[in-house]
């Protein structure tokens, strides 16, 4: 299944950037199910990020692998790729891309393609992924800023 939200804000590519750390990582993260940072190598080819998922009365780890990276004069993007997942997926990738409008603007996309153990719980799960990402939204727009 896929899943594309797409969000403009006013900040260079570049910047953004730099600015895809830890820090921003968490901010990112929704409130539910919390989240716990275990591992952030960054957002280069070769880079591991491990987080534990606590759903009040189990939790689950999911690591994911930075699987590609670029950055040209319009573009920073990366991908990530889950290879330890909880158990409502059983595929994960998320194409992270920074497109440069101009000068002081840019469009981030996530794009995400993931499947779970059947097509029901694909649909199922889709509202709740889409949500979680809509959140991001306003997180970008004020976080990301250089004006």
């Amino acid at each position: 299944m896929k899943l594309t939200i797409t969000t403009t804000v006013r900040a260079n590519y570049l910047s953004i950037k730099n600015d895809f750390t830890e820090e921003l990582f968490l901010k990112l993260t929704p409130p539910f199910p919390p989240v716990r940072l275990l591992r952030f190598d960054g957002c280069k080819k070769g880079d591991i990020v491990t987080v534990e998922l606590n759903f009040i009365f189990f939790k689950q780890k999911w690591t994911s692998h930075i699987t590609a990276d670029n950055t040209d004069d319009n573009i920073f993007e990366f991908t990530d790729e889950g290879t330890v997942l909880p158990f409502f997926l059983r595929s994960w990738k998320h194409h992270h891309q920074i497109h440069r409008i101009d000068d002081t603007k840019s469009r981030i996309v996530d794009a995400i393609e993931f499947s779970t153990p059947t097509l029901l719980t694909d649909y199922l799960l889709f509202p709740a992924l889409w949500f979680q990402f809509l959140y991001r939204k306003p997180i970008y727009r004020k976080t990301l800023r250089s004006d």
